[in-house]
């Protein structure tokens, strides 16, 4: 396994081993004691967590905060898609800052996204399943969004908006900048 830091602190791509013969294939998608001593992280996922979408959908961007605040693991069963984090901590030297990076069941990539920080995916192919595991379980009144279109941001989903399709929730969701005041 290979952890590679993103520009987010606490935030990493992680690339598995991938062990390849005339059979298929087989990796190790997650190792608690290996993701500790590659990231100096410890994490205990206690909720997993999986979509299927089609072409042009745009889910985010979704953060629990709080006591609440949920540290994710996400990975691509089938397709691809645009992984996005954005760090949404006010203390954090990253704050502000924006990771995106392609994920698909091809490169077999996962993204580890800190407690605190913004998520969302968009999927590039003509479908995908999605994958994630959390630290924390889902408490809907905890929950916060921001449209992921907002310009602010500047995240290229690698889908036209007015193709994009979007629940009501994130077209409703708050501006970046009334994030910001909240």
């Amino acid at each position: 396994m290979k952890i590679e830091k993103t520009i987010i602190q606490g935030c990493y791509i992680i690339e598995p081993t991938i062990f390849e013969d005339e059979r298929g294939y087989f990796f190790e998608s997650f190792n608690q004691q290996s993701f500790e001593e590659l990231s100096g992280l410890k994490t205990i996922f206690v909720q997993d967590n999986q979509s299927q979408s089609t072409y042009g959908v745009v889910r985010g961007l979704h953060a629990q905060l709080g006591n609440y605040a949920q540290a994710k693991l996400v990975r691509v069963l089938e397709g691809d898609v645009m992984d996005v984090a954005v760090d949404a901590r006010r203390d954090s030297p990253t704050f502000g800052n924006v990771v995106q990076v392609e994920l698909s069941a091809e490169n077999k990539k996962q993204l580890f996204i800190p407690r605190g920080c913004l998520h969302g995916f968009s999927v590039i192919s003509e479908k995908a399943t999605f994958f994630y595991k959390c630290d924390n379980f889902y408490d809907k009144a905890s929950e916060v969004s921001v449209n992921p279109f907002d310009e602010s941001l500047a995240i290229n989903w690698k889908i036209a908006t007015d193709e994009a399709i979007i629940s009501e929730k994130d077209k409703n969701a708050l501006s970046w900048s009334k994030f910001l005041k909240a």
